[in-house]
């Protein structure tokens, strides 16, 4: 099977492509103009576009399937080369505003919601994408693609920003080496010019693998997804923290790099009578002393064969006041998607 040429930076084509000033036009025609076909790239001799025919694939995948949300949300179903399916979610999150005169304020804002494997190795007891399995790593090319369709489907011109949370199916620092050669691809200055500061990673908390992506120093955000604040509840939740306590956890948190302006966001799947109470709240602020984060509240969204249930407006509200009371940071993330099973957890393999 021929390798996408989503696969490659810049600098990676240049070493194959000759002359390289052919590079940045073809870089042109894939990230600004979403072409669909090496034909279609008119500046390039035809001889240029046959070895990029016969060298590479534009189409590493397909969308098999597309659901709206009554909120904006639009889940895509990918199929790809293999004949395995992925998720990815366009999620609006600022709908477009006009001034008195008629005249447009803003552009609607996206975040986009990727994948970066097939399936699932680390088996949270509450995630639906964990049922599936494992099956394989994405390349760096199938993540950047997913992003790419997005935009090509719904019209973002390449000028558009939006941002980018690795939060679909997969831990993305399990498949650390193409995600992040994907948030370089992103942030290529001639291509989508999505800055690592708009774009976010969020881990189950693999310690060892945090440390290694804090070396990169790429300036990305991170996101912890932490759920429990003791051992023996999150074993039974992310069997995971077997390997990765979170002592361990907290230790690689507090070395990694953060923008001045930014902090590390703590995501807390807020579980009924499981999680949700004041006690789990006061160990989650001492957990967190001298970290600068920001915790986000997520209501667990139920799905059909799960033993846990969503929580009460009124215990969310408890929770996140206890935390905001005492200085730290702290929101309640209003589940975008549900109605079309794309929120947090919800995101997996299927058979089409």
């Amino acid at each position: 099977m021929k390798p996408t040429i989503y696969d490659y930076t810049q600098d990676e084509l240049s070493s194959m492509i000759k002359p390289a000033f052919r590079v940045k036009q073809i870089w042109n025609w894939l990230y600004h103009r979403y072409v669909k076909s090496f034909d279609e790239m008119k500046n390039l001799p035809k001889e240029l576009k046959a070895q990029l025919d016969n060298d590479f694939s534009l189409q590493p995948l397909e969308i098999a399937t597309v659901q709206h949300s009554s909120d904006g949300s639009i889940k895509y179903l990918f199929r790809l080369r293999d004949g395995h399916t992925i998720e990815a979610v366009l999620l609006l999150m600022k709908d477009e505003e006009y001034h008195e005169d008629g005249t447009l304020k803003h552009h609607k804002r996206y975040t986009v919601c990727i994948s970066s494997q097939v399936g699932c190795k680390v088996g949270c007891a509450f995630c639906l994408t964990a049922k599936g399995g494992f099956v394989r790593n994405l390349t760096a090319g199938e993540i950047v693609a997913q992003l790419l369709l997005i935009k090509r489907e719904n019209d973002i011109g390449a000028n558009r920003r939006v941002n980018i949370v690795y939060m679909g199916m997969g831990e993305p620092l399990d498949n650390l080496d193409n995600v992040v050669k994907a948030v370089k691809i992103f942030a290529d200055p001639d291509g989508m010019a999505i800055s690592p500061s708009r774009q976010t990673i969020s881990t189950s908390g693999l310690s060892s693998k945090i440390e290694k992506l804090g070396q990169m120093d790429l300036g990305i955000n991170l996101a912890i997804s932490l759920h429990a604040v003791d051992d023996e509840l999150r074993q039974q939740l992310m069997p995971i923290n077997k390997a990765y306590n979170i002592t361990s956890i907290m230790e690689a948190v507090k070395h990694f790099p953060i923008n001045q302006r930014k902090r590390v966001m703590f995501e807390y799947l807020v579980i009924k009578d499981v999680n949700d109470d004041i006690s789990a709240a006061k160990k989650l602020l001492k957990l967190l002393s001298g970290i600068k984060a920001k915790v986000n509240l997520i209501y667990f969204n139920a799905y059909e064969g799960s033993p846990f249930q969503t929580p009460s407006r009124k215990s969310m509200i408890e929770f996140q006041e206890y935390l905001t009371k005492r200085g730290q940071l702290c929101t309640i993330r209003e589940s975008k998607g549900l109605d079309i099973s794309a929120a947090c957890g919800q995101l997996r393999e299927q058979n089409i």
